[in-house]
């Protein structure tokens, strides 16, 4: 493990071992992060009292695989947060992988890949966690760890979430993904709802019937078609 007091985004630093020639399954951690990214490059609030770190995975998997990864990672944190909190399934999730209580979001999510100089393929598998504080997000309602009641420190957060991704990681690499997408499922919240789907050049209106076998969002238009989707920002 790699620890630092301040990094630019733990994500970016990981990815730099990797071209480096780290042969992978390395965690970063930062206290503070100075370029926190979130989806689509939007800035993350990463103040020193959360936590924030980075897998770093060295071809994980086949290639038409690693949309998977998402799901893999949120359903890993759910569970982590219910290691280190002492609860039973405190958390609900919202595709693809963010992490709610109350409807609130309480985590970010990034996995950033590269292809290396040597050819291999570089995962960073980002995960960042309100513990102590949680930013203003314009578009969602935000919490933390502590304002819940959940003293957690960013020392035994992390040691629940390395836990956690491991095994989820393990299910992955050697069960059928039907498991983990069942998991995952009965975590979800907004499924048979009405939702919006923002894509990068469009928005999508309709009802999110569920999850096909690979984890992408089907979504039921209001003429009855249904459109397959791989990535989104999802709002009720």
């Amino acid at each position: 493990m790699g620890g630092f007091e301040t990094v630019s985004s733990t994500n970016a630093v990981a990815l730099d071992f990797a071209r480096k020639g780290d042969p992978g399954n390395l965690w970063i951690v930062g206290q503070r992060q100075t370029g926190g990214r979130g989806r689509r490059g939007r800035p993350w609030v990463s103040e020193p009292g959360n936590l924030y770190a980075s897998l770093l995975l060295i071809d994980p998997a086949d290639p038409v695989r690693l949309a998977q990864l998402p799901l893999v990672a949120a359903l890993a944190l759910a569970d982590a947060v219910d290691r280190m909190c002492g609860t039973h399934r405190l958390v609900r999730l919202k595709w693809p992988n963010d992490l709610l209580v109350d409807g609130a979001k309480i985590s970010g999510i990034l996995l950033e890949a590269a292809v290396l100089a040597d050819g291999r393929r570089a995962v960073a598998c980002g995960f960042g966690l309100n513990l102590s504080h949680h930013p203003e997000l314009p578009d969602y309602a935000a919490a933390d760890l502590a304002g819940l009641g959940y003293r957690v420190t960013a020392e035994s957060g992390f040691a629940a979430l390395a836990e956690s991704v491991s095994l989820q990681l393990d299910r992955w690499r050697n069960e059928p993904f039907s498991g983990i997408l069942a998991d995952w499922i009965s975590r979800a919240t907004g499924i048979g709802n009405p939702i919006r789907v923002r894509l990068s050049q469009d928005e999508l209106h309709g009802t999110f019937v569920g999850l096909d076998e690979e984890g992408r969002l089907l979504l039921r238009g209001e003429d009855g078609s249904m459109t397959t989707i791989s990535a989104g920002d999802v709002f009720f």
